[in-house]
């Protein structure tokens, strides 16, 4: 996996001052005080630039369209879970099966697809969900950097690595955890346990005020309980970076024994995104293979949506192994009961696992019509969905539109500024249009986002000596450039100040 490396350097790096690639905010002369809220939401966006660079990252329109629409809508019955920043969560998912989640400072959230596939229910995954938003709301991170003092940077490393180390070896998360000289363990470990129980209270009451089953927060948490002491050697590694203990599952129980049952009927969305992730999980030969047989074997359940997901994975294994014939067919299979359904016709216009994959046919086909009109209509249907977006342009500068591809990326630019993703789409319009002044301060504005100062200055440097540069870019290139440059020079002080 290449996923830990990265964060792993990611974060001692912001925690050291060691290196020039990432330069996180520095703890300076507060390094003995708690973490404020704006530089632990500064912290968590430079981790995730690292984050987002890994080929771990499930860059998937779809599914992190779901998991942040699952957010909000727990955080919207509990908008003080955001804290007195009033924090945009955000919610994404890495491939790893091995079970578990994590949370970076500042309200980014984590989940590894073997969870996602684990949980039996949306009430299950929305309570593993409710618990690490109580983790960022009651702010432990901060927390554990003000009552260890002068034991600053092991305590913030463990916590930042300790559930990713899981990821790969239990024995790795363990040394990440107890690993350092003069950290004082059993106060770590004691607060770990409050940290734990206050995370719990927490997600139980916004698991609660979202409508959700709140027995999924038992029976999810039971059952990795139960495989936890059947089998010790595999424990569940959600459960080794978040000890659960007896008390804690008599905690959950007692608060769910004074709340009325309420059922929750499951929408489709939630077992369409597992069928997504079961694909990306693993999207080689054998993986395809796997899922496919998977998918099969789940065509037979009785149960309807368990059915219509399986045929939707199938459908997506069938792009994913270039057979777009197959995967068409199957998709207007699956698309037409969908409509034929009383109760889930309303979910083509709700998600965008249907019109995602349905443009990624067509653009495998090479139908680039086909495809901006496919995704002119999603866009109608679903304005605010960011993949439907992205997989427009790409379809436009596919098609030889690349101009106005630019005016489509240069609005979304305007009401999305912090999406890298954006710009390097921009600089393959220009590319395609031959505008390479242009392309190369495109991709200063995604080196610069990405936070890779140098790179973006680099590109600066390029698009300068161009020979079809303007006046005009010459004058935004020399703006950027001073805001950059100055920019570096106070991650360099900072870096000094750290040695």
């Amino acid at each position: 996996m290449k996923f830990l490396p990265a964060v792993v350097l990611a974060t001692m790096l912001a925690l050291s001052g060691a290196g020039d690639a990432q330069n996180l905010p520095t703890l300076g002369d507060t390094a003995r005080e708690d973490l404020s809220p704006i530089m632990e939401r500064k912290l968590g966006e430079q981790i995730m630039q690292s984050v987002r660079r890994d080929p771990d990252y499930m860059d998937d329109g779809p599914v992190s369209e779901y998991l942040n629409k699952l957010g909000n809508l727990m955080l919207e019955k509990r908008p003080d879970a955001r804290g007195e920043t009033g924090n945009d969560f955000e919610f994404f998912a890495v491939r790893d099966p091995v079970l578990n989640a994590f949370a970076f400072p500042g309200g980014f959230i984590g989940f590894h697809s073997g969870l996602i596939l684990a949980a039996q229910t949306e009430s299950e995954l929305a309570s593993v969900m409710g618990h690490e938003i109580g983790h960022v709301a009651q702010r432990h991170i901060a927390r554990m950097i003000g009552s260890q003092k002068f034991d600053v940077l092991i305590p913030l490393a463990s916590l930042l690595l300790g559930a990713l180390a899981a990821r790969s070896s239990p024995d790795a998360a363990m040394a990440v955890i107890m690993g350092g000289q003069g950290v004082a363990i059993q106060r770590q470990i004691n607060f770990t346990r409050e940290a734990e129980r206050e995370a719990d209270r927490v997600g139980f009451q916004i698991l609660r005020d979202g409508g959700f089953d709140t027995a999924g927060m038992v029976t999810f948490f039971g059952r990795m309980q139960g495989a936890s002491r059947n089998y010790t050697d595999v424990a569940p590694s959600y459960l080794r970076s978040h000890p659960l203990t007896s008390e804690r599952m008599a905690d959950i129980q007692g608060r769910m024994m004074d709340q009325r049952y309420k059922q929750r009927v499951d929408g489709l969305d939630f077992y369409l995104m597992q069928a997504r992730v079961r694909v990306l999980q693993d999207s080689s030969t054998q993986g395809l293979m796997d899922a496919a047989t998977f998918f099969a074997g789940q065509e037979h359940s009785e149960k309807t949506e368990s059915k219509l997901s399986a045929e939707y994975g199938l459908a997506f294994v069938a792009y994913k192994q270039h057979d777009y014939a197959k995967a068409q067919k199957l998709l207007n299979q699956v698309v037409k009961q969908v409509e034929q359904s009383v109760r889930q016709k309303n979910m083509l216009k709700q998600t965008s696992a249907f019109a995602s994959l349905a443009i990624d046919i067509s653009m495998g086909n090479k139908q680039f019509d086909l495809a901006i009109k496919q995704a002119e209509t999603a866009m109608q249907q679903l304005p605010l969905s960011r993949g439907i977006a992205y997989q427009y342009a790409e379809a436009l500068i596919a098609a030889n539109r690349s101009a106005e591809a630019g005016l489509f990326l240069r609005d979304q630019i305007s009401l999305y500024r912090q999406e890298a993703g954006l710009q390097n789409l921009l600089a393959k319009s220009y590319e395609a249009q031959g505008k390479q002044a242009l392309q190369h301060i495109a991709l200063a504005e995604a080196y610069a986002l990405d936070g890779a100062l140098p790179a973006a200055l680099q590109q600066l440097d390029i698009a300068r000596r161009d020979p079809d540069v303007q006046y005009f870019d010459l004058s935004v290139i020399d703006a950027r450039e001073r805001e950059w440059k100055e920019k570096r020079r106070e991650e360099m002080l900072d870096e000094k100040k750290k040695k």
